[in-house]
């Protein structure tokens, strides 16, 4: 059940998923920021203007004594608080009060009568009595006594807030928020753009559509390789599915021929078409058209083992020198008296390794026979079998004298079920040979490959460890 709901849930582009959560994490980290720079502004603020209100009161303190050393309270006190508020930028509420030394009220902007001054101040004038606001409380002295003082009450709010700051954090913080989000989502774009397109073409192919076509240009070596590998994956797949149709389809030919064959002898010699020493001839024709099948099918049934990991590989002690000598002259036995020769190349010490000799026999064997199939009509076929030890590993050369293999079909000769165009005129067989060798050959922990081929004749290697 938790499985077809994990199914129906619904998938986001990457370009969704990336960019909305980027812009969550900008916002909650420059929140954090904008809160912890709002909070050392107010801070800074605050201080800024309490020092600022300190001048103030300093001036004013200054202008109201007079030069006798008494307090005298000037005729043009309120244009000139007007214009020094102005000055320092004072805004919101402010309340201005000067007091003698005994606390009787002399000045107060804006206007208040003596009684209500206990509203504004604390009772020793030092504080203010109100919540919402602060006073800064500057003494006014006259020959080192004091005289009165000046009371300036600013509002809290006035203090710590300024809305051209609070508006100036706004921009800078929804600016780098506004970069941060087109940042990602330009790049995010550009990242998910050729991944949309290599998967829009993956379900093209996996609709059964080979033929994708993908035009992305990429400055970035991990896209730029991404789209590469699909290309070749996609040109690669559709070889193989044109090869797989094309295999199907020999494969049946392959082994229909032979049945047909077959069929077709064994009848004329059941109706008496022919006798004596012909119906001889044609159960041999029989015979050897049921052989070339049973090798057919057993490469088959070889290969589907091997690829189903059901083929035990063993590991003894082998000298290849009496190995290789005793498979030659095994396979040119039916050749005896044909224009067919084997040579074998030996070194003078023995080469041992652990391997299997029956699984290297197989892989020698088939080589030895896709050299007898390339021969050249009116060359003698000579076939050579070179020993060599070197780097701690055992080389087997196996070379022929044939028409080689051609450039257009190197890369596919070790692919399944590829035959060459000669091969499929002129020899029956399912292309698994060197196939099923080359698995062997890495079950062995070796390596089969073609050193050269040459219209003078072709040489695979194989390696095998020591």
């Amino acid at each position: 059940m938790d499985w077809r709901i994990m199914r129906r849930r619904k998938k986001t582009s990457i370009l969704s998923y990336w960019t909305f959560r980027y812009i969550i994490i900008l916002c909650v980290g420059f929140t954090i920021i904008a809160l912890c720079a709002l909070y050392w502004i107010r801070d800074t603020a605050k201080d800024s203007r309490l020092k600022t209100a300190g001048l103030l009161g300093q001036e004013i303190a200054d202008r109201v004594t007079s030069a006798d050393g008494t307090l005298n309270i000037p005729p043009q006190m309120d244009p000139l608080l007007d214009s020094r508020l102005r000055y320092f930028d004072f805004k919101g509420d402010l309340c201005l009060i000067i007091t003698d030394d005994e606390g009787n009220l002399q000045y107060s902007k804006p206007p208040l009568r003596q009684d209500e001054v206990r509203s504004y101040l604390s009772d020793d004038l030092s504080a203010s009595r109100r919540d919402n606001s602060q006073a800064v409380i500057t003494p006014i002295e006259a020959d080192g006594e004091q005289i009165g003082q000046v009371s300036l009450l600013l509002s809290k709010k006035s203090l710590s807030y300024s809305p051209n700051e609070v508006a100036l954090l706004g921009v800078l913080f929804g600016t780098l928020i506004l970069c941060g989000w087109l940042t990602i989502y330009l790049l995010s774009r550009k990242l998910s753009l050729p991944i949309r397109q290599v998967a829009e073409s993956a379900r093209l192919i996996r609709a059964g559509r080979y033929d994708v076509n993908l035009n992305v240009q990429s400055n970035e070596k991990e896209l730029d390789e991404l789209v590469d590998s699909f290309k070749d994956m996609a040109s690669r797949l559709k070889q193989l599915e044109e090869w797989r149709a094309l295999s199907l389809a020999g494969v049946t030919h392959e082994l229909k021929t032979p049945v047909t064959s077959i069929k077709g002898l064994m009848m004329a010699v059941r109706d008496d078409v022919v006798q004596q020493e012909e119906a001889k001839e044609f159960l041999d024709i029989a015979l050897k058209e049921s052989d070339r099948m049973e090798r057919m099918v057993t490469d088959l049934l070889d290969y589907n083992a091997f690829a189903a990991g059901y083929v035990e590989v063993r590991k003894d002690r082998l000298e290849l020198g009496g190995l290789l000598s005793e498979i030659a002259f095994q396979w040119s036995l039916p050749y005896a008296g044909m224009n067919v020769t084997v040579e074998t190349e030996l070194p003078e010490q023995p080469v041992y390794i652990a391997g299997d000799a029956l699984r290297i026999q197989q892989i020698v064997v088939n080589l030895l026979n896709n050299g007898q199939q390339a021969a050249v009509p009116g060359r003698p076929i000579e076939l050579t079998l070179r020993l060599l030890e070197a780097e701690g590993k055992a080389r087997i050369e196996v070379a022929d004298n044939g028409s080689g293999i051609s450039a257009e079909e190197l890369p596919y000769i070790f692919e399944r079920f590829y035959r060459g165009e000669r091969k499929k005129r002129h020899i029956r067989g399912l292309g698994l040979g060197l196939t099923y060798s080359s698995l062997l050959a890495s079950a062995l922990g070796g390596e089969l490959r073609l050193a050269e081929s040459s219209p003078a004749g072709s040489t695979f290697v194989l390696e095998l460890p020591g």
